[in-house]
């Protein structure tokens, strides 16, 4: 196990009800804030009318910045610096799921930085000053609400890149189940994509002696595998809501990657599907994550095989631990096409005239290498995204 440092100063308020507290909770960091939140949904499911109760009773004062979307675009985390500028607004308070966490948070470091924001995704700066963001969560996937991480998407030239900062972690996360009972499937299930593939970024490494976090992260992924069809089933399930919910949070505050080296290759690699073509991040993860596995599987195939037989229950093949490892590959992509994902480019629609371009984008060009289960250059890189095609 490596020596690390665990932080994760967000305060969770969890269950029934609770976000009819934010404005209580908001005072006491604010009286300004900027209210940043998606679209229509948060209206439809009456959240955006019960925040606005709790605000005003509390007596903050709030600007609002409508429009955070899948992939949240760098053009309006300029728009919200500008309006936290010129109204002097010290505290964001994010309303949605990871899109509008991310741009929050991107928001909250560029108020008070004289460049461009997109320095610190563009690995140019470090952020060393942020403006406190709060969340109201609605989407159980990106674990935004409690991580140190955000990605953003630049219009010019449709990059998609992340920043990762503990100044960015929010100061609290209210999370009530029953906010996600009118999410459609397609967003659930591709919620349970993106909570999964946190967990394996972290759980496929050769780091010796990580048992405890290896059970941990075995135990997330198979309360999802369990609660996802369930949800699905009965939309309005609250302890399967609460599960999922909750296993978001944990896949990515930072506790199951604790004494690894974790990966990241496979969401590198999926930023650049999203980035050109504006899929659903998890959508994306379901295609990638796979694809990568038969890639690099040859590399620690006892770890494979007892992702295999720890998640999935596979019968290990001890006269042949690689037929147990690609088992486990086969019951993921299973597990994903049985919640209504793809698990091929083709099943995104995205055709194969972009593959070197894409491999080219997030490697550099070449220049750098990507991942740490496998080191993985840009051939490696077009290898798994032919791989994932069809």
């Amino acid at each position: 196990m490596e020596n690390f440092v665990f932080h994760s100063p967000t305060k969770i308020i969890f269950g029934k009800g609770t976000e009819n507290d934010v404005g209580k909770v908001t005072r006491a960091y604010s009286k300004k804030i900027l209210f940043h939140y998606g679209g229509g949904s948060i209206k439809r499911i009456g959240l955006y009318d019960k925040v606005v109760k709790s605000l005003n009773e509390a007596g903050v004062e709030f600007i609002e910045l409508p429009g955070a979307q899948p992939n949240p675009r760098l053009s309006l985390v300029k728009e919200g610096i500008e309006i936290c500028r010129k109204n002097d607004i010290d505290f964001i308070l994010a309303v949605g799921g990871g899109s509008a966490i991310d741009s929050a948070k991107a928001i909250a470091v560029g108020v008070h930085y004289d460049g461009d924001v997109w320095d610190f995704y563009s690995g140019k700066a470090v952020p060393e000053k942020a403006l406190p963001v709060g969340v109201v969560l609605t989407l159980p996937a990106a674990g935004s609400e409690a991580s140190n991480s955000s990605v953003i998407t630049n219009e010019d030239g449709w990059y998609k890149r992340g920043l990762s900062a503990d100044i960015i972690r929010p100061k609290f996360a209210i999370m009530n189940p029953e906010v996600t009972y009118t999410l459609p499937p397609y967003q659930t299930a591709c919620g349970a994509a993106d909570i999964m593939a946190h967990v394996m970024e972290r759980y496929f490494t050769h780091q010796k002696d990580v048992d405890f976090t290896d059970r941990l992260c075995e135990a997330t992924l198979k309360a999802i595998i369990k609660n996802i069809p369930i949800a699905l089933e009965d939309p309005e399930n609250y302890e399967a809501r609460a599960e999922i919910m909750w296993a978001s949070t944990i896949a990515h505050n930072g506790l199951l990657g604790t004494g690894r080296n974790e990966d990241w290759a496979s969401h590198a690699i999926e930023h650049e599907l999203s980035g050109i073509y504006d899929v659903a991040h998890g959508a994306g993860l379901a295609v990638v994550f796979p694809a990568w596995m038969k890639y690099v599987y040859k590399h620690n195939v006892d770890r494979f095989a007892q992702f295999a037989v720890r998640v999935w229950d596979v019968e290990m093949d001890f006269a042949c631990p690689e037929r147990t490892a690609l088992e486990g590959i086969k019951r993921l992509e299973q597990f994903f096409v049985s919640i209504g994902l793809p698990v091929t480019l083709e099943g995104l629609d995205i055709p194969e005239d972009r593959l070197e371009e894409m491999a080219d984008k997030c490697t550099d060009n070449g220049r750098k290498q990507i991942g740490n289960f496998v080191k993985l250059g840009r051939e490696d890189v077009l290898n798994i995204l032919r791989l994932a095609a069809k």
